[in-house]
């Protein structure tokens, strides 16, 4: 009898691994919109910083993140267990505030000259040259940012695998959510440290002494990390930006009763063309999202300058 308790346990146990293992792939999956935006900020959150400080600094964020996560996975696991009408809402919130994110840097990109930016690189580097200048306050204040953005992105994680196992017991959802905060910490700011030690390791192997073959190889491939390094932040920004309207988007449509349906719809009647169809009916979803994501940021940042806008001119009238 007590044999055979244990075997039920045992069989019970690897069903509940076997299913967080799965929910935890598809909460991957979804919140995989969000890793390139979340490793391009806070890439960009250590620029500026000397480069002997660059690792203590991503630690000292990741420590942070860890901190964000300790406090959002509990408060998902109460929403979902005492008011869990509440997942929905919160996930088109977190969706629109996804489109907005990303409208916001596209607008940013069309509306800003470069010149602008150059200008504040050119200002933020003169400052650090600047010897009154305190690098550790500097340092505190660009972790500081970057907890900030951090504990924004995670909640927009946590809420979308909450979205994705909110119909399961407790016991998967509180597996699944620690599993995916752990493994989105680790993964992002592992990643991190690597994008931002990339240039280092560029120039180290740049300067290997030695006329062997196998030294010019680790000279060229110094050279050629050294000129591919910007281009990957440049690249990580593009492919979060589109990330953030496809992800953005698809939860907008998944909650808005009927979008689903009527996206399906399309995609099934497009996939009757000759030829093409069996390759629309796999890209139109991914389309409507994207465009979905796009209109949606575009609405909010509309409304978010005119509030912003009505605020000022109140001010200014009192």
């Amino acid at each position: 009898m007590a044999g055979t308790s244990l075997l039920a346990l045992i069989d019970d146990i690897a069903s509940v691994l076997d299913d967080v293992a799965v929910m935890s792939k598809v909460a991957a999956k979804k919140t995989a919109g969000v890793l390139g935006d979340d490793l391009a900020l806070n890439a960009q959150q250590v620029t500026g910083v000397s480069p002997d400080r660059e690792l203590p600094v991503v630690w000292a964020v990741a420590l942070g993140s860890l901190r964000n996560k300790a406090i959002l996975v509990p408060a998902a696991l109460a929403i979902s267990a005492f008011a869990p009408w509440l997942v929905t809402p919160l996930l088109m919130v977190g969706g629109a505030f996804l489109c907005f994110e990303g409208f916001e840097k596209l607008a940013h990109k069309l509306l800003h000259a470069k010149t602008e930016d150059d200008a504040h690189h050119a200002e933020l580097t003169e400052a650090l040259a600047n010897p009154d200048i305190d690098i550790r306050a500097f340092e505190r204040d660009k972790i500081k940012g970057a907890v900030r953005t951090d504990f924004i992105l995670s909640a927009e994680i946590i809420a979308i695998t909450l979205g994705t196992v909110a119909d399961q017991p407790f016991g998967t959802q509180f597996a699944v959510l620690t599993t995916i905060a752990l493994v989105m910490t680790v993964g992002v700011y592992g990643f991190v440290a690597g994008i931002v030690k990339l240039d280092d390791g560029g120039l180290h192997l740049s300067r290997k002494a030695g006329e062997s073959a196998f030294a010019r190889l680790q000279r060229a491939t110094g050279r050629g990390i050294l000129r591919a390094a910007p281009w990957l932040m440049k690249g990580l920004s593009v492919v979060g930006t589109a990330a953030m309207f496809l992800v953005g988007g698809g939860i907008l449509t998944h909650g808005l009763p009927g979008a689903h349906d009527l996206i399906h719809g399309v995609a099934h009647a497009a996939g009757g063309i000759a030829g093409i169809g069996p390759v629309l009916e796999a890209l139109v979803p991914t389309l409507i999202d994207g465009v979905t994501g796009i209109l949606a940021g575009g609405v909010v940042l509309a409304g978010v300058k005119l509030v912003g806008g009505g605020l000022r001119a109140l001010r200014a009238g009192t």
